[in-house]
């Protein structure tokens, strides 16, 4: 992931943030985002704190087979590592957007992309001599904010 998925519109003002390599599952980090997306910014920090809390689940759309059922969320799980590493990506848009003199009470996430990064190579000794791969995932996490148009 060298730069950013989003390419400017001329006359829309954004904040962007990235989180490279960070060291977190890529399919947890992709349901996250889409629970994220389009959603203005405090509900997006709210849906992130509770899935920390353990309150609310983040519904899992496509990685869930297995996956248990919550009221009102339908198959989803408590991803608290990735709401936790994605709620400071979102915190440093934030404060990007408050920079560039964007007005935080409009703010909305308009792109919520992840990518795989660099994988960690390792290995864990086993019986005999032998050793098995042991491998860390790592994934690249970028958010775009934007302010929402007034409407007439």
């Amino acid at each position: 992931m060298r730069g950013y998925t989003y390419r400017d519109e001329r006359g829309v003002n954004v904040a962007r943030a990235r989180g490279i390599e960070v060291p977190i599952s890529p399919k947890k980090t992709y349901e996250v985002l889409n629970a994220i997306r389009g959603r203005s910014v405090e509900e997006a920090r709210t849906i992130l704190e509770d899935a920390v809390a353990l309150k609310r689940a983040v519904p899992f759309r496509r990685y869930n087979q297995e996956t248990a059922h919550h009221r009102g969320v339908g198959p989803g799980r408590f991803p608290v590592k990735v709401a936790r590493n994605v709620l400071k990506v979102l915190s440093n848009a934030e404060e990007n957007a408050e920079y560039d003199g964007l007005d935080a009470e409009r703010l909305y996430v308009k792109v919520a992309a992840s990518g795989r990064g660099r994988i960690l190579k390792a290995t864990m000794p086993r019986a005999h001599g032998r050793a098995t791969n042991w491998n860390e995932q790592t994934t690249n996490i970028e958010i775009v904010l934007a302010e929402r148009k007034e409407e007439a």
